[in-house]
C-alpha cells in the first residue's frame, strides 16, 4: 500500500553531516553569520520599482453584446460595480473548473492504488466531481445573465489559475499518496468555501439577489465536501475511521433540502 511513509536516505538535514553540524550549531558566533555584507533591502528596492511600474494584471472586458451593454449600463447608473462582481464570478468559475480537474486526478489515483485506508469510495469522488462541474456551469450562466462573456479570463480568474497550479502538481505527481493528495484537496476545498461565501456577500451587495439561492446551494455542497475530505484525510493519516463523518448522501440531502425551500 502506497500510504506507507518510509524511512530512507534523506540527506537534507544538517545532522547528516556530523563533521560540520557541531560548528554550525554554535549560534551567535561571528563566524556563523552570513559571510556577505548587507541585507535584502536592495532586493526589496528592485521589487518595489517593478511594482510601481507594473500594469494591472488584466481587465474585465467590456460587454460584447447589446444586452450586455444595457445590463452593465443599468447597473452602473444604480451605483453598482458590475465589473467587480464579474471579476469574482470569473474567479469562481476558474476555480470550479480546476476543482473538477483535481477530482479527476484523485479519481485516477484512487482507482489505480485501490486504497482502502479511508471510508472514501469511488461513488463519493464521482459525486463531488459532478458537483464541481455543475458549479462551473452555474457560474458561467450567471456571468451570461449579467451580459458578460464566460469565456473571458478576468484578473481574479488569472490569479486563481496560478494559485491552483501547485495543487494540481501534487495530485498528478505519481509519487504522492492518497493522504498527500487529500491534503492538497483540503486546501482547495477550504479556499472554495471561502470563495463562495465572499461571492454570495458580493452578489447581495451588488443587488443580484437572484443569484443567491443557487449560490447558497453550492456553498452547502462545498461545506459537505470539506467535511468529507477532512474526515478522509484524518483516516488516512491516523489509520482509523471517523465515526461522525459526512457521507455522500449528506451532500444529496443538502441539495434536496435547498431545492425544496
Amino acid at each position: 500500500m502506497k500510504q506507507h511513509t518510509p524511512i530512507g536516505m534523506n540527506r537534507t538535514g544538517m545532522q547528516m553531516s556530523t563533521f560540520d553540524s557541531a560548528g554550525m550549531a554554535r549560534s551567535g558566533q561571528p563566524d556563523q553569520m552570513p559571510s556577505a555584507p548587507g541585507d535584502d533591502s536592495m532586493l526589496a528596492e528592485v521589487r518595489g520599482a517593478y511594482i510601481a511600474e507594473a500594469d494591472p494584471l488584466g481587465s474585465v472586458p467590456v460587454p460584447g453584446t447589446l444586452h450586455g451593454a444595457i445590463t452593465t449600463g443599468v447597473q452602473v447608473m444604480t451605483g453598482n460595480q458590475p465589473q467587480l462582481l464579474l471579476d469574482k464570478l470569473g474567479e469562481r468559475m476558474a476555480f470550479e473548473r480546476t476543482g473538477t480537474r483535481l477530482y479527476d486526478a484523485l479519481i485516477t489515483k484512487f482507482d489505480t492504488l485501490q486504497d482502502q485506508t479511508t471510508g472514501m469510495t469511488m461513488a463519493d469522488l464521482q459525486r463531488i466531481r459532478q458537483d464541481e462541474a455543475r458549479h462551473f456551469a452555474m457560474v458561467a450562466e450567471a456571468i451570461a445573465a449579467m451580459g458578460g462573456d464566460p469565456t473571458s479570463q478576468t484578473p481574479s480568474a488569472d490569479v486563481a489559475g496560478v494559485e491552483a497550479m501547485g495543487l494540481m502538481q501534487v495530485l498528478t505527481d505519481p509519487r504522492t499518496t492518497i493522504a498527500q493528495s487529500l491534503h492538497a484537496i483540503l486546501v482547495a476545498e477550504m479556499t472554495d468555501n471561502a470563495g463562495w461565501e465572499m461571492l454570495i456577500a458580493l452578489a447581495e451587495d451588488q443587488g443580484q439577489g437572484g443569484m443567491i439561492p443557487d449560490f447558497s446551494v453550492a456553498l452547502d455542497e462545498e461545506r459537505a465536501h470539506l467535511q468529507m475530505v477532512r474526515n478522509w484525510l484524518e483516516e488516512a493519516t491516523l489509520g482509523k475511521a471517523i465515526s461522525d463523518g459526512v457521507s455522500v448522501d449528506d451532500v444529496s440531502d443538502a441539495n434536496s433540502s435547498q431545492q425544496l425551500h
